[in-house]
């Protein structure tokens, strides 16, 4: 590939970005991995945001040998060229006696990498490098752009499972803590239109500006559209280290400086929302465990507080030292899916979440990443996420938290509501009553 670096760093703006973005849209498949330059316990990243267009290679799953698959197109793209895609959840059938029978209106793909034919990066210091083949005509494509103004229609989102069914469903679950079965449960509802008319594209572009986080992602793959501001990152490898940081414990911002304070304060000395992090903090070290040397595995950050522009966070962080020669598919494979979004034990919490949910998960609760040419890679967490099949126009999103003993129902699906919150604003959209 021809690389070209424009050092001019006061040309690569916010509105540079999205003129990239919208060249993209003339193809079929294309990702969007933007970090909108928040910092989290690890700083920030060295790429800022990165554009991958077009196919030069790819890979899809199929349902299974997915996990064999991608290590062998991994292993043929190493010391070559990055590789963009995402996992689904359903991938947890292929690693446990697990099913996912719930219909699934979206449609992606079990998994989908593909090796891009185009790459444009941004760096920390707002710096572009454009890695094609054709780098100059690209800039003059894309600095020709024109960005519309979006106007969306007001939608109506229908919610899967009513506030009273909820309810009932969060005693349920309480039954199974009470018995022993398990001791959190990630729970989670979908809101959903059936005949949704959107452009994606200004649907994440309105997305970024209402709710801007770390970890926020496009994809593109056949028609089906991710749109994201995910806070979470799932796992990274750096070198020979292994980072995980899961999210548990969320409370709203206050336009009250004051009052924004003490909601922080509320959240950090909150028992009931530090004992749901830290349940997942020890699955994570569990989880990464598999993949590490004995005695490197550390807790960096425990319960860290960390504010968005729509509401505050708890975030962990931890850390180990990957053993010498294990695949990175392996690592994260270990590690997959998330305990932010399962629970503990961690099959038996996705076992009970086919159970009580009504919807097949696929993207959402899965991962969006990419693997650098190294081998290093970076994946996050699918929440806070519309999903978007254009085909047949379903359009919906889903919301959850963690179910322990010592939660109230009420407040569970309260936090259910906030979280909607910036994707509903984004979408123009109501729920129906």
């Amino acid at each position: 590939m021809q690389e070209t670096i424009n050092k001019n760093s006061k040309s690569i703006s916010s509105e540079f970005m999205k003129q990239a973005c919208t060249w993209a849209q003339k193809f079929d498949t294309f990702c969007i991995l933007n970090n909108n330059e928040i910092e989290n316990a690890l700083g920030l990243q060295e790429v800022e945001f990165a554009l991958a267009v077009g196919i030069k290679d790819s890979i899809t799953g199929v349902g299974e040998g997915d996990w064999d698959q991608l290590k062998a197109f991994i292993d043929k793209h190493s010391g070559e060229t990055p590789v963009f895609g995402y996992l689904t959840y359903d991938l947890k059938n292929q690693l446990e006696v697990l099913q996912s029978l719930h219909t699934d209106y979206i449609d992606f793909a079990t998994s989908f990498f593909f090796a891009p034919v185009h790459l444009i990066l941004i760096d920390n210091q707002r710096q572009l490098m454009v890695m094609s083949d054709f780098a100059d005509e690209i800039m003059k494509e894309i600095e020709s752009v024109v960005i519309a103004p979006n106007i969306p229609q007001k939608l109506q989102m229908t919610a899967k499972v009513s506030r009273q069914e909820y309810i009932n469903k969060v005693s349920q679950i309480k039954e199974n803590i009470i018995k022993g079965d398990i001791y959190e449960l990630n729970y989670c509802v979908e809101f959903y239109n059936e005949n949704a008319k959107i452009d994606p594209l200004q649907t994440y572009f309105a997305l970024q500006e209402i709710s801007p986080t770390p970890f926020a992602c496009f994809f593109k793959w056949e028609n089906r559209y991710l749109i994201s501001a995910s806070p979470e990152r799932f796992i990274r490898k750096s070198l020979n280290k292994l980072f995980s940081q899961p999210i548990k414990g969320t409370v709203r911002r206050s336009e009250d400086p004051i009052k924004d304070l003490e909601l922080i304060e509320n959240l950090r000395n909150s028992e009931k929302e530090k004992a749901e992090n830290l349940m997942i903090v020890d699955l994570v070290r569990n989880d990464l465990a598999k993949s590490s040397i004995n005695g490197t595995i550390a807790v960096d950050e425990l319960y860290g507080i960390y504010s968005f522009k729509q509401v505050h966070q708890m975030i962990s962080t931890v850390s180990s030292t990957i053993i010498d020669g294990i695949h990175p598919v392996d690592a994260i494979e270990n590690a997959f899916p998330m305990g932010s979004m399962t629970g503990a034990p961690k099959v038996m919490a996705m076992k009970l979440i086919e159970q009580y949910e009504q919807t097949k998960r696929g993207l959402y609760s899965g991962s969006v990443g990419y693997f650098a040419p190294n081998e290093d890679f970076d994946f996050n967490v699918v929440i806070r996420s519309i999903q978007y099949n254009a085909n047949n126009n379903y359009l919906n999103f889903e919301v959850g938290s963690a179910i322990t003993f010592d939660s109230h129902a009420e407040q569970e699906y309260e936090e259910c509501m906030l979280k909607a919150q910036a994707m509903l604003k984004a979408l123009n959209a109501s729920i129906r009553n």
